[in-house]
């Protein structure tokens, strides 16, 4: 088993130590650490942090290889210093058996660049109207603990009560993608000013904050947890803040785009900036970043939507709705949360990290940097600046909303259980 000596890193942001790594788990934390026998990482000024973890990414596989692949975004997911992800179930077929988990699943171990935990549909094919498998899923190799039909909303409340209740007796969780969709029909972005400028369908904010406000209220009535997907709105945080002082099991997420971008970038008319739940506007933006740094947000979560560039690349109405997020969502939330004092780097490892993996059941992630824990790691050159550019990414898709946008920090490395699967920037 190798040996890996960190010298002189920050960890969590703060003074500088060592970090040594022997096989899969981290043997020691201290400063003037021997690195006898040991690979030595210089990571003087670079800081140090848990692998991250994202509750919400989209990896395609099966069905949709043009776009990505589990192989593909994985290493997407190294590269951005992810260590686990989470699979959406919105595949063809769709993951609501216990067969097309566990086949996601196993590409993922077979891959080896991070760990890959699928989540079940809640309902058969997100048709919204039958409970998919929900316990063989969770019985199944794979594990499964959270179960979305993410990419449409579970909007009849007695199948959103049953999932609910269903998931309970194994203390799973129901994440929902929160979309009224009688009031989003022919919704092309964030109902606002700039939508009747330009005369584009709006998707109001009261379609987030109505479903939001009945499924808390249901998670109260049957004693279950429930987990809010991509909330957009400062309507939103409202009802979530008020959810968590009456004691609901109520956790949310916050995208990297909606921390930064606002409904404004629609006036170019570029579908890059098409994305569902729509941009929406400063106000909104500031509500969000408010509500991560107070903890009533719990996470930051990618929703990691690859396309392909037929699927972008064509007039703002026929356009997909995503964005690709793995290898920017660190840099982002350095700009939004740390660079602006909302947040210290031991902040977003609890966001990005050990929350998610907590609210995910992700054994052996999240962890704290001490003896003892498995190395799952990720050091970042929080001093770099540079434009994104797609070019060089290891996703399949290049639909990123900021191309040529300059962004601080850069992930360096990445260690899944002591191996590393990114140096110096590189995929190994």
């Amino acid at each position: 088993m190798s040996k890996i000596l960190i010298r002189g890193a920050k960890v969590l942001g703060g003074e500088p130590q060592d970090v040594l790594i022997d096989g899969e788990t981290i043997a020691e934390v201290g400063t003037g650490l021997s690195g006898e026998g040991a690979e030595v990482v210089e990571a003087a000024g670079k800081v140090l942090l848990p692998g991250l973890v994202d509750l919400h990414t989209h990896l395609r596989e099966p069905g949709r290889e043009d776009s990505e692949t589990v192989l593909t975004g994985t290493r997407a997911a190294a590269s951005g210093g992810y260590t686990a992800v989470f699979a959406m179930a919105n595949t063809f077929p769709v993951a609501d058996t216990a067969g097309v988990v566990e086949q996601v699943w196993r590409l993922g171990r077979e891959h080896g660049y991070c760990d890959v935990q699928p989540i079940g549909a809640v309902t058969v094919g997100l048709e919204g109207k039958k409970l998919a498998e929900l316990g063989a899923m969770h019985e199944s190799a794979a594990g499964v603990t959270v179960f979305s039909d993410d990419g449409k909303c579970v909007d009849d409340a007695v199948i959103m009560r049953r999932a609910l209740e269903y998931v309970k007796a194994f203390g799973g969780v129901v994440a929902q993608h929160a979309q009224e969709p009688r009031l989003t029909e022919g919704a092309q972005m964030n109902e606002g000013v700039v939508s009747a400028e330009l005369g584009l369908g709006g998707w109001p904010a009261v379609a987030e904050e109505s479903i939001i406000a009945r499924d808390v209220l249901l998670a109260e009535h049957v004693g279950s947890r429930v987990h809010i997907c991509h909330l957009s709105t400062a309507g939103s945080v409202e009802i979530v803040r008020w959810a968590k002082a009456r004691g609901i099991q109520v956790t949310a997420e916050v995208t990297p785009h909606h921390l930064l971008l606002t409904d404004e970038l629609v006036r170019t008319y570029n579908p890059v900036y098409k994305v569902n739940p729509p941009l929406r506007t400063e106000r909104d933006v500031h509500a969000l970043r408010q509500a991560l740094a107070d903890g009533t947000i719990d996470i930051v979560a990618t929703d990691h939507a690859p396309h392909p560039h037929e699927d972008k690349d064509c007039e703002w109405a026929a356009a997909a709705m995503g964005m690709v997020g793995l290898e920017t969502a660190l840099s982002v939330v350095q700009e939004t949360m740390v660079d602006t004092g909302l947040l210290d780097w031991a902040g977003v490892a609890d966001r990005m990290s050990a929350t998610p993996a907590q609210i995910g059941q992700a054994t052996g992630h999240g962890r704290p940097v001490s003896a003892g824990e498995p190395a799952n790691l990720t050091l970042v050159d929080t001093a770099y600046r540079g434009q994104v550019d797609p070019a060089g990414f290891a996703s399949r898709s290049r639909n990123t909303p900021y191309q040529g946008r300059e962004l601080p920090g850069r992930v360096t490395h990445t260690w899944l259980r002591g191996k590393a699967t990114l140096v110096d920037g590189k995929l190994t």
